[in-house]
């Protein structure tokens, strides 16, 4: 047997509910650019829309006139989805709370996750969503999945419960030592004071 190897998520499909919900929360709130709308080749009486979450991947909606929105909570059972997470800066993170509650949107307020900032809410039909912000940026030719998997091995070496700054701020110095030259033959920290 052999692996089959992805390299990233190319889309994910929801099933919405009318067109004009879709395009007002996914552009609407947000700002995802609305750019593809086809109907949906299973389905003649479901429309396609595609957004661009910000990575160029896709996330698309089937629509259909016929099904209004429901916000009751989408069941969370065993092999659904819990929750879809999406990245925003931490610029735009510590707005987030004052933007949902403008619109009327109850959500958890802001969420330490160590690594990262997070804050939950559900969109008009019923779907966690968690708008999530790493809280570092990785080393030139490293990716966050980089940063995170070293930080975990530091973490796991000195015992401690979860990730936190102290432990990418490690693992990042520890990616640039590896991946980065220098002339120094002593690259160790020093006190020039």
């Amino acid at each position: 047997m052999r692996k089959i190897q992805t390299q990233g998520v190319h889309h994910i499909t929801l099933i919405g509910a009318d067109r004009q919900t879709s395009l007002d929360f996914w552009e609407g709130v947000l700002g995802m650019p609305f750019i593809f709308d086809q109907p949906n080749l299973d389905d003649p009486d479901e429309g396609h829309l595609y957004f661009d979450p910000g990575d160029g991947r896709l996330i698309t909606i089937f629509t259909n006139e016929t099904r209004k929105p429901d916000g009751s909570p989408v069941p969370e059972a065993t092999g659904s989805l819990h929750h879809l997470a999406l990245n925003v800066s931490q610029a735009s993170f510590w707005q987030v709370a004052e933007r949902l509650e403008a619109r009327g949107v109850p959500h958890s307020g802001p969420v330490d996750r160590g690594f990262m900032d997070s804050i939950y809410f559900r969109d008009p039909l019923g779907l966690r969503l968690e708008l999530a912000s790493y809280r570092f940026e990785p080393p030139e030719g490293c990716r966050h999945a980089d940063v995170m998997i070293e930080a975990h091995r530091i973490r796991v070496a000195r015992g401690d419960h979860h990730i936190d700054r102290i432990h990418l701020a490690d693992a990042i110095e520890a990616l640039v030592h590896r991946g980065q030259q220098s002339l120094s033959e002593d690259r160790g920290a020093k006190n020039p004071y």
